[in-house]
């Protein structure tokens, strides 16, 4: 049962960061593949975020700051400046339906094939362990091959490449970003040890594994400001083969290396209020708290997108809720949470991933 005092303050007002929110509904970010192979976002992005406008803010979906940071085919990019303007006309759909746009920078790490990638570059990440499972490219199913070790001076170079990945956002129009340290991607991958087994100053010990990160945010917000940067990390979660075995340890480590910093937001993902590591998390970190429902990965999502879910981590102290699929196939979620009207269910289909409008942008709005 929803508790419904609680969920009528997802449709109060909030400040994040330089923003003033209508609600408190976030729409997550979902890699839908529907750039080109240089990673520019297609014109018909710009309708699909276009028409989510009514989230209290869109996080964008991942977009590599490097020509080496690909990690599926038709991922976007923050690196040039043909992807700039192709972020720039999404930036402008959002702000004419009086949106808000933060967008977020990924370098895959060790998640990437050469056939992935248009200059056919091989993954990097900190330690040389091969991605389990493989991984989809535009020829079939792959085994991932064994990513190069990155030197210290690739990190530094890193680093700077997520900095300038900022100022290409906030060069399109995005009103922030937000930094991946979640879900097995590169940042997520220092992180563990499972994945890093260096021995220099960024592997071993807590204090060493969080150091990229730590720089990595550093510089993206003497870029663009702490007030238009945020933080998403998943303590919980394990895809992409990544487990952060001293999770308890690490990640009030990490919050307490860059709470000084002012942060827009952090955003916990597949979060789970029940979990002690969820209330310390809460009291180590004064800043806004935007929190994602642990839905699973599998399809069907819950009939009600995850709404009763997101009401428990509001519950248990989340200032904003994160909602993905639900988004995804309902543009006007926000509407339909107010009125308590019937959602959408997502498709089940190859279109979640690549393809056109089909299950993209022709899902139906309550008045069609």
């Amino acid at each position: 049962m929803t508790n419904e005092t609680t969920a009528r303050r997802l449709f109060e007002p909030v400040r994040l960061g330089a923003l003033e929110l209508p609600n408190r509904m976030v729409m997550a970010p979902m890699t839908r593949n529907r750039a080109t192979f240089a990673g520019v976002p297609l014109p018909l992005m710009a309708e699909y975020y276009g028409q989510r406008a009514t989230a209290g803010l869109i996080v964008g979906e991942a977009s590599t700051p490097s020509p080496v940071g690909f990690t599926y085919p038709e991922i976007a990019g923050l690196y040039d400046d043909e992807q700039v303007e192709g972020w720039r006309a999404v930036a402008a759909a959002v702000k004419a339906g009086g949106g808000r746009l933060f967008l977020q920078i990924e370098h895959g790490g060790r998640i990437g094939h050469p056939d992935n990638n248009p200059g056919g570059h091989l993954p990097m990440a900190p330690s040389p362990v091969r991605l389990p499972g493989g991984i989809h490219t535009p020829t079939g199913h792959q085994e991932a091959p064994v990513p190069v070790e990155m030197t210290e001076a690739e990190l530094k170079n890193t680093v700077v490449e997520f900095a300038t990945a900022a100022r290409n956002a906030l060069r399109a129009g995005a009103d922030g970003v937000e930094v991946h340290s979640a879900n097995g991607y590169l940042l997520n991958q220092f992180l563990a040890t499972s994945v890093n087994r260096r021995t220099d100053r960024y592997g071993g010990s807590v204090e060493n594994r969080i150091r990229f990160v730590v720089e990595v945010v550093e510089a993206v917000v003497a870029e663009v400001g702490a007030e238009r940067t945020g933080l998403r990390i998943s303590p919980w979660n394990t895809t992409n083969g990544i487990d952060v075995a001293d999770k308890d340890e690490l990640f009030p480590a990490l919050l307490d290396a860059v709470s000084h910093l002012g942060l827009a937001y952090l955003h916990v993902a597949y979060a789970r209020p029940e979990e002690p590591l969820f209330a310390v998390i809460r009291r180590r970190w004064a800043g806004p708290l935007i929190a994602n429902p642990d839905l699973g990965e599998e399809l069907p999502i819950p009939a009600d997108g995850g709404l009763a879910k997101g009401v428990a981590l509001l519950e248990a102290g989340a200032d904003l809720i994160a909602f993905g699929r639900a988004f995804l196939a309902n543009p006007d979620l926000v509407e339909r949470y107010r009125t308590g009207a019937a959602l959408n269910p997502v498709r089940e289909d190859r279109s979640l991933y690549g393809g056109g409008a089909e299950a993209y942008t022709d899902y139906p709005f309550l008045d069609s």
